[in-house]
């Protein structure tokens, strides 16, 4: 759009606010320019820092960031961590894995076999 409001102040000789006015474009949109930094420089970063401490997540890289001197927020970290792929591995607890492995119990077949509290 913002190509064709040029074209029609250029071609037509008419100001950028007729121009708008004609296409039915609002004139701050025309006038907007975007302050957003360029994020594969941080998505760079957030790499590098993540093949060296494994263990990390998003929250541990901000903190780095931070002290690195970067001014990333915290939802961007977050966003582009998961568009890395990058996530931490969710362990079992080692009871749970314990009690699955473990076989049933052997019937008690003379006294004092099993003992039970209760």
């Amino acid at each position: 759009m913002r190509e064709l409001v040029r074209g029609m102040c250029s071609d037509w000789a008419v100001s950028i606010r007729q121009a708008c006015g004609a296409i039915g474009f609002d004139r701050s949109t025309f006038h907007y320019h975007s302050r957003r930094t360029d994020q594969a420089a941080v998505a760079k970063l957030i790499k590098a820092i993540c093949e060296t401490r494994v263990r990390y997540g998003y929250r541990r890289v901000h903190v780095l960031l931070a002290r690195e001197g970067w001014g990333v927020n915290v939802k961007k970290v977050c966003r582009i961590y998961k568009e890395l792929g990058m996530q931490l591995r969710h362990k079992t607890p080692k009871r749970r894995v314990k009690a699955k492995l473990r076989d049933d119990r052997a019937v008690a077949v003379g006294p004092n076999e099993v003992w039970a509290m209760e």
